[in-house]
């Protein structure tokens, strides 16, 4: 029995006890069940009958009676104790425990997959970094992060659509251009200009591709400079991102909005909503009805359109694209942020704490030998995404910054990413499944194999190390749904190095194969059943954190 289903048996002995007149509440929709810290509560426990003791009008206990009585008479159960004020501890015999096993390698790749999130449809925007330089290592931690969360909101039933939005308008794109113009021509970067090798690659490449580019009068070649400048930029992102195994469904071109009219459109839509005012000679959105700090302006009095109306436009695009939920994760130096774009939602007639999430990622540092890492030798004043990928590879990077809350400022230690040592997360979790792969192999190597379902016996799965595997591998669809919930997808990296751990305790206490002229046993069989259930759900938890599952090591 998995917690999935031993969480819907205890919510039908709930409605059972209703249907009898013994309770009088309303069934939950659904009931929690986790696995106790202590093994002496059980294999299972839920608060249930606190949770419903008030409504019932009856003492926590005297709910869980009712309701104990029931789980008890479920095949599999093997006892259930009520302890404290009402908790219920349920225990299976371990042939129920066992056949978790069973399902879990007939699942394969679908186990802890789940219907958490069914039919919410999501647009996750995330890195989103300016195209005028490469990805930096803030956009790194996105990268990793955001992928890893589309991979968990799919997997828990979400409709997702994964969006990059590209700022190729304004200021910034017009520095960029006068940079690749200076370099081309030998010059010195303009003020406030992009400096680093990049911008020197890129001025050449757009030379030796364009023959007379120098030639062309000053103003056309700076256009020049600007729309194939961008198109390079913007490819080398995508190399990146490719490379780092981060998809993007969309590539959303900020001046899009402003060609196609899209932001005139957005102002007249809000100022329908009764949001926007005229001030000044300018026009405004009244963002302080809904908690932002100061009203915004949509455009100057001198006629150019701000930032915030581009922001205006493009969150209402989402919308009409049929996004339900948007949700945009931004560095550590856009807190200023929140407040703004929730006001857009809330303006534009929507519910701003469910329409909208704003996730803010914290900073990322590097260490090698003890001392931080600030440069880097193509884009000068930066970390970016290739160096980390240089110093510490793809598996390391995605793993090391998926596993961490982005509300916590993390440091990426080089010496310890590179290294074969338990102090490695990405190391210790990808060293288990090489072990429950070399098992395999063995057994192959031995001629021997698990045996058919049918001579499967599960209740030989009994001891304290299998039982602790057991439980631990039933958990996944929790933690995986409550990863999408939460939009958390460290909860599935830290779930992986608990699995690890108890396998490793597994692997050096049971033996899974005969020795020297020993006969192959059903014990030998299920626990290779239980290897092959391990194997799966790392396998699986890697697979959503983008990292690989290596057989070898």
């Amino acid at each position: 029995m998995t917690p999935a289903e031993l969480s819907q048996a205890v919510q039908a002995a709930v409605r059972t006890a209703v249907e009898a007149g013994e309770l009088t509440v309303t069934v939950p929709e659904h009931v929690t069940v986790e696995r106790p810290k202590n093994r002496d509560h059980g294999d299972y426990a839920t608060n249930v009958a606190l949770q419903l003791a008030k409504p019932a009008g009856k003492p926590p206990r005297a709910v869980a009676e009712l309701v104990a009585a029931r789980l008890r008479e479920l095949p599999g159960v093997a006892k259930v104790d009520i302890a404290g004020p009402g908790f219920l501890n349920i225990t299976f015999d371990a042939a129920t425990q066992g056949e978790l096993a069973r399902t879990i390698v007939e699942a394969g790749a679908g186990y802890g997959r789940n219907e958490a999130l069914k039919g919410l449809r999501i647009n996750l925007e995330f890195v989103s970094a300016n195209p005028t330089g490469p990805i930096h290592i803030g956009g790194v931690r996105w990268a990793a992060v955001g992928d890893s969360l589309a991979r968990v909101l799919k997997a828990t039933g979400a409709d997702v659509t994964t969006e990059y939005y590209l700022n190729d308008a304004g200021v910034q794109i017009s520095k960029f251009a006068a940079s690749l113009q200076a370099a081309a021509n030998g010059r010195p970067a303009p003020e406030d200009g992009y400096v680093g090798e990049y911008i020197v690659d890129i001025a050449k490449a757009l030379v030796e591709g364009i023959p007379g580019v120098l030639d062309l009068p000053v103003e056309e070649q700076l256009e020049t400079f600007r729309v194939e400048g961008l198109k390079l930029m913007v490819a080398e992102i995508q190399r990146s991102m490719a490379e780092f195994g981060t998809h993007f469904d969309t590539w959303f071109s900020e001046k899009s909005l402003h060609d196609s009219g899209a932001v005139e459109k957005a102002i007249e839509r809000l100022r329908a909503q009764g949001h926007v005012f005229d001030q000044d000679g300018a026009i405004w959105l009244r963002t302080t009805d809904f908690g932002d700090d100061k009203d915004r302006v949509l455009i100057k009095a001198d006629g150019e359109t701000t930032y915030f109306a581009a922001d205006a436009a493009y969150y209402l695009s989402k919308r009409d694209r049929g996004s339900e939920v948007s949700v945009y994760m931004l560095g550590a130096d856009h807190h200023g942020y929140v407040n703004r774009l929730k006001a857009i939602a809330a303006c534009a007639g929507d519910d701003m704490d469910r329409n909208i999430e704003v996730k803010i990622g914290q900073f990322v540092k590097m260490l090698r030998d003890g001392e931080e890492v600030r440069m880097s030798k193509r884009a000068g004043n930066i970390i970016t995404i290739d160096d980390v990928v240089d110093w510490i590879g793809v598996d390391a990077a995605r793993y090391t910054l998926a596993r961490s809350s982005t509300d916590s400022t993390i440091t990426l230690d080089i010496n310890v990413l590179t290294s074969q040592s338990n102090e490695n997360p990405v190391y210790y979790v990808q060293y288990a499944h090489t072990r429950m792969c070399g098992v395999a192999r063995r057994a192959k190597e031995l001629g021997v194999d698990k045996g058919s379902a049918e001579d499967f016996k599960p209740e030989l799965l009994a001891t304290q190390w299998e039982s602790d595997m057991l439980g631990a591998l039933g958990e996944f669809p929790r933690i995986l749904a409550k990863a999408g919930q939460t939009r958390e997808p460290h909860h599935v990296a830290r779930y992986l190095e608990d699995v690890a751990g108890v396998y490793h305790r597994l692997y050096d206490n049971c033996m899974f194969l005969p020795k020297g002229d020993e006969e192959m046993t059903d014990t030998h069989r299920a626990r290779l059943w239980l290897v092959e259930a391990a194997q799966t759900v790392v396998a699986n938890g890697l697979t959503l954190l983008g990292v690989t599952a290596p057989e070898r090591m």
